[in-house]
């Protein structure tokens, strides 16, 4: 059982399902409105979990309402929450989703307390970090902070993946220098690398330039066509597995979080835990919200 440390952050979400996405000075009609819990890192926290390993999180919430439900649904998918930090004065973080007839969605974030994630709280559970086999950040929470997780993850030989997310034109060298991994989607590869992604070779360009910038593991996820990877000489878009998609939130952070799950820390298995996440996120985008679509192991491995 992989062990798996995520910096991240905590969100509530609030959903609109709509025909199609508004225009400027439009006013439009959403069919439904719902929440649930949401994130980026927690919903990769969430997908580590269900799939299998065992989880702890580095983050923060506010001292509201949405925050205690926050940590609760934590809690409840036995995620170690002693990492989160609760911010008075502050409140938890929040995303606003639109969800159109296509699947396809729009999403404005409010950090919150997300924002508050700093360098004394990861030194703080350096322990944990330490006695993890992989440490998973993205980009909704302080760089710096992430960068000292990864120091202290490299320091004790543990494995660091970056979700760059939202994406970043420059990313810190510094950060980039520690990451063992990197796994954009299309789009965000593109504002790294300035190049166009839509197929295999536009990806295996993508990646190119990735290594470029030192990091030696890269997977581009290109939303229904699939996952491509380079490594160690070997490289390959690994099919996504055809489904029809009513929601596509959360469906990049099931495919990290489940592929953690399945990981070597030598990434020796690559090609196999892709599949595996890939598996997860087509379970993920035929369910609607973040959290509440995320797949349970024995699910995942139900899917033909």
């Amino acid at each position: 059982m992989n062990k798996v440390t995520i910096i991240g952050s905590i969100n509530l979400d609030t959903n609109l399902r709509v025909e199609r996405m508004v225009k400027p000075g439009e006013t439009i009609h959403a069919k439904e409105h719902y929440s649930a819990a949401g994130g980026k890192g927690a919903n990769q926290a969430v997908a580590a979990a269900r799939s299998g390993c065992l989880t702890s999180f580095i983050g923060a919430v506010g001292n509201d309402a949405p925050g205690s439900e926050m940590l609760n649904l934590l809690k409840q998918e036995k995620i170690d929450i002693s990492g989160i930090t609760t911010v008075n004065n502050e409140s938890t973080g929040q995303a606003f989703i639109s969800v159109d007839d296509q699947g396809q969605n729009s999403i404005t974030i409010y950090a919150g307390a997300n924002y508050d994630v700093n360098v004394k709280d990861i030194e703080q559970k350096s322990e944990l970090i330490a006695s993890s086999d992989f440490v998973i950040a993205q980009f909704e929470t302080p760089v710096d902070a992430t960068i000292r997780g990864f120091e202290i993850a490299h320091a004790n030989g543990v494995r660091t993946i970056l979700n760059p997310a939202p994406a970043m034109a420059k990313i810190p060298v510094e950060l980039l220098k520690l990451t063992d991994m990197i796994a954009p989607n299309e789009t965000e590869a593109e504002t790294i690398t300035g190049v166009h992604v839509t197929d295999e070779a536009s990806a295996r360009q993508a990646a190119a330039k990735l290594h470029e910038l030192g990091v030696k593991a890269v997977i581009i996820t290109i939303g229904s066509k699939g996952a491509f990877y380079d490594f160690n000489g070997q490289s390959e878009l690994v099919p996504a597995f055809k489904v029809k998609a009513v929601d596509t939130t959360a469906a990049g952070d099931t495919f990290i979080g489940a592929m953690a799950s399945l990981l070597k820390p030598d990434f020796s298995n690559l090609p196999e835990a892709i599949v595996f996440a890939n598996k997860a996120s087509s379970l993920t985008v035929q369910r609607y919200g973040a959290q509440p679509s995320i797949p349970y192991k024995k699910e995942i491995l139900q899917v033909q």
